[in-house]
């Protein structure tokens, strides 16, 4: 989820979004002629290994990628699919990532961010090169968000997590780098990150054993939505003020909104958010916040005398809403999640 720069910052649709305990152009593996042999991402009969990136851009190596740092969003859903990055790099430290929790992170080094000049990426301090360089990775992963919904995407086609353009041009020097597509149709995201998975060397049985734990939570979901009058809000805050995001915009969002979850629609314009000043705050309803862990918490909410009497804070009805992680394993612990919120929240907000 990509927060919102200040003052008024745009959230990465990555701290994106997703809710869970866990925000055009086309991607996917193309012409992918590797012969897996059976191991996780391990080495491959390859004669050659192609992706078509949200960019439009084709990466053609000679053998399937073995060595692959990848944005944390995209890494733990490697990991979920049984494979193994040898870096990964984000927002978090990996130790202070609550999203890794219960998964096999031995080997994965913590690339971490260098300290850059403010350019024309996300925002973010950057990726540290040198590390990156270090790894001798095959190939860089990272994923490109729309910037309204005409789907453009970022000038320079800079990633999340990259610096600037500069970055991204030091990166593509050591390694290809591969943006995945985060925007629009969710459910198109994660087929988009499980095919990849697929193309890297992810077991079939495994991706067919995290989409079938993917289809009972959808249905988990479903159930309790239609027995639980219940609204969800999910929002960001900061000292500029409170940020409501779109849920057609930000494709975990739009993901669990097909599957029932009835989720407030900002009234504000704005592409991903609608953003109520202090002032206005009392404007934001929902009978369930979704909070991101970003940002200001529930303590910190009640201390503005706009917003402290909002009745789902009052009642405790928040929970936290952190960056997407959109891989069917990932999204169906997020759903089963949701779902038990739901069905232990009562309808405030009328």
């Amino acid at each position: 989820m990509t927060l919102p720069r200040r003052p008024l910052r745009a959230l990465v649709l990555a701290a994106a979004v997703a809710c869970a305990l866990a925000l055009a152009g086309c991607s996917g593996p193309s012409g992918t002629d590797t012969a897996p042999d059976g191991g996780g991402g391990g080495g491959a009969k390859a004669t050659g290994w192609s992706y078509q990136d949200a960019t439009g851009t084709t990466i053609r190596l000679d053998r399937r990628p073995e060595r692959v740092v990848a944005l944390d969003d995209v890494a733990i859903s490697m990991v979920r699919y049984g494979l193994h990055p040898v870096g990964t790099f984000g927002r978090l430290p990996l130790a202070a990532d609550s999203r890794w929790d219960g998964l096999d992170t031995d080997g994965i080094a913590d690339i971490g961010s260098a300290s850059t000049t403010d350019g024309d990426g996300d925002g973010s301090d950057g990726v540290d090169v040198d590390r990156v360089a270090a790894l001798h990775p095959d190939l860089i992963i990272t994923t490109i968000a729309p910037v309204d919904a005409a789907g453009t995407l970022p000038s320079g086609h800079v990633g999340t997590g990259i610096a600037d353009t500069e970055q991204q041009r030091e990166l593509a020097e050591i390694a290809p780098v591969a943006e995945v597509r985060w925007g629009g149709d969710g459910a198109e995201v994660v087929r988009d990150v499980t095919d990849l998975a697929r193309s890297l060397g992810a077991e079939q049985s495994v991706v067919d054993a995290a989409e079938t734990e993917f289809d009972d939570a959808a249905s988990a979901l479903e159930s309790a939505t239609r027995d639980h009058d219940v609204r969800l809000t999910a929002l960001y805050a900061d000292h500029d003020g409170v940020y409501v995001a779109r849920p057609e915009d930000v494709p975990a969002l739009q993901l669990l909104a097909s599957h029932g979850a009835d989720l407030t629609v900002p009234g504000p314009k704005g592409y991903a958010w609608g953003v109520y000043s202090w002032p206005n705050a009392g404007k934001v309803r929902g009978d369930v916040l979704l909070l991101s862990d970003q940002g200001y918490q529930a303590d910190d909410l009640v201390e503005q005398p706009t917003f402290a009497d909002q009745p789902a804070l009052v009642a405790g009805q928040v929970h936290p809403w952190t960056s997407p992680v959109l891989d069917y394993a990932s999204q169906a612990a997020a759903m089963r999640q949701l779902a038990t919120w739901i069905t232990e929240s009562e309808p405030l907000d009328r």
